[in-house]
């Protein structure tokens, strides 16, 4: 007895619960609301795919409704591809009969690849729209994609399905050499680099102001023994910075503008020679540049800013620079390192790194290498003049000296960041006048905005009037005059924007 009415009680239920009204919907009336009316998939470079962009679709009625359809307006010829609700559909192009319960919403992600012979010829635009039901109940989501064309340089695939490769530090990495053709980057449209583009030996690579280059997910730039690069940008008029030679990502949506390691670095290798940079931005690296020993040629840095490396801004091994008007800010290790010895010069420089977590000082100079054989060399100069050394760290400045080989270095009329009293002789910033003379420490240079790199100072600086017209460079690196005395770091004074 007990068993007839345990199983008649849950038939009961079962029969009940089988015709709630949760489970029951009415066909949709056209009475959507949506998070926007257009999606805007920002810009991106031909046959390469977009971010995922969402679209929030709401039910307002007191009723859970089905949706006949869910579709792109050009079908399954679109560029755009959608999830809704986690459906894929077909093809990610449509989808029927999707359920929205009362008063509830649901989620769609839209993404596109397209080539630019699928946009406007006139305004390279891709449009299509996400078309919910039909006839009297369509509703309408426009979808917009900018396009711009490029040209592409990558390694060669072959017909086994490698790809080839170049001797990379021991290791064999994608890439390629540049051929004669592909020596000059001009200012006419974008170039997007997969894997790591060599010059050749004996090959110079150029570039004219105004040339963008965009670096894959692990690529860069290699510059081969005996082979140059020669980077020609110049001062710009606008804040488009049209003709500045830019170096970053591919990915053009505003989500990655400052997101470090997109890629890799800028190389020039042992060997590589009479190289000359001016007027050059590189972005959201993993190392900006990586320089290695030279043949004792001078590595020119004219006008140069470098933002977001994972690793170093620069990165030098027993190299010779000469840099002039550099801007470097947030690396996950130091910003500049010129590490294994070497002849370094540096003059109206500002240096800052504001990592949001722990990282080496902003300055960190050596004459070791560990590992190396020998594992010291001579560092025969490492000269600042008219520089900003500073950061979030308390102490902005490490020497790292070994007694086995020369260890050369000077700092004259610079503004350094380090609070921590110190005994070690390498620090007596007031005191020893051979390797410091006209140092200010510890006084906060008010920048513009460092988190947003701008590293303007106006009259109210620590750093204003401050240099040494010995070694003042005339102009600025954005162009300005310099007045006598100069002011120290890249940026000449001026009031700041209102």
């Amino acid at each position: 007895m007990r068993t007839f009415f345990l199983l008649f009680t849950i038939g009961i239920l079962l029969a009940t619960s089988s015709c709630r009204s949760d489970f029951e919907t009415v066909a949709s009336t056209g009475d959507l609301a949506f998070s926007k009316d257009t999606v805007y998939l920002d810009t991106v470079f031909a046959n390469i795919g977009s971010s995922t962009y969402q679209l929030k679709v709401y039910n307002q009625s007191k009723k859970d409704i089905t949706i006949p359809t869910i579709k792109l307006g050009k079908g399954l010829s679109s560029k755009y591809r959608m999830t809704v609700d986690g459906m894929h559909g077909t093809e990610g192009k449509i989808f029927s009969d999707v359920t929205l319960l009362a008063k509830d919403s649901m989620y769609i992600f839209i993404e596109t690849t397209a080539a630019i012979a699928d946009a406007n010829p006139i305004d390279f635009l891709y449009t299509d729209q996400i078309q919910f039901d039909s006839g009297a109940n369509l509703q309408n989501v426009e979808l917009v994609t900018l396009i711009q064309d490029a040209t592409f340089l990558y390694p060669k695939k072959f017909s086994d399905g490698t790809i080839e490769t170049l001797p990379i530090d021991g290791k064999e990495v994608a890439g390629f050499y540049l051929e004669e053709n592909e020596l000059q980057f001009t200012n006419q449209k974008p170039y997007v680099i997969y894997g790591y583009a060599a010059v050749p030996e004996g090959k110079t690579a150029t570039f004219d102001a105004g040339s963008r280059v965009h670096f894959h997910t692990n690529s860069g730039l290699l510059v081969s023994k005996n082979a140059s690069i020669n980077i020609n940008g110049a001062v710009s008029s606008t804040k488009n910075l049209e003709k500045e030679v830019i170096f970053e990502g591919d990915r053009l949506e505003p989500l990655y503008s400052d997101v470090p390691g997109q890629w890799g670095t800028i190389w020039l290798a042992n060997g590589s020679t009479n190289n000359s940079i001016n007027h050059l931005t590189i972005k959201n690296a993993t190392t900006g540049l990586f320089i290695e020993n030279h043949d004792q040629t001078i590595v020119n840095i004219k006008n140069t800013q470098i933002y977001n490396s994972v690793n170093h801004g620069i990165l030098a091994q027993n190299a010779k620079i000469k840099g002039e008007n550099i801007v470097i800010n947030r690396a996950g290790l130091s910003s500049l390192a010129c590490l294994y010895g070497g002849n370094y010069e540096f003059t109206h420089c500002t240096f800052y790194n504001n990592w949001q977590t722990s990282q080496q000082t902003t300055v960190t100079i050596s004459n070791s290498l560990a590992g190396a054989t020998p594992e010291t060399k001579d560092l025969t100069q490492a000269t600042f003049n008219n520089c900003i050394v500073y950061g979030s760290n308390t102490n902005e400045l490490s020497l790292e000296k070994s007694t086995n080989a020369t260890f050369v270095y000077q700092f004259n009329n610079c503004l350094i960041k380090y609070s921590s009293s110190s005994t070690n002789p390498n620090y007596q910033f007031t005191t020893d006048t051979q390797h410091y003379n006209g140092i200010i420490l510890n006084q906060d240079p008010k920048f513009y905005n460092a988190s947003q790199n701008k590293f303007n100072i106006d009259t109210n600086s620590s750093a204003f009037a401050k240099g040494n017209q010995a070694y003042i460079i005339p102009l600025d690196i954005i162009g300005n005059t310099r007045t006598s005395p100069p002011d120290l770091g890249a940026y000449q004074s001026m009031p700041f924007p209102k």
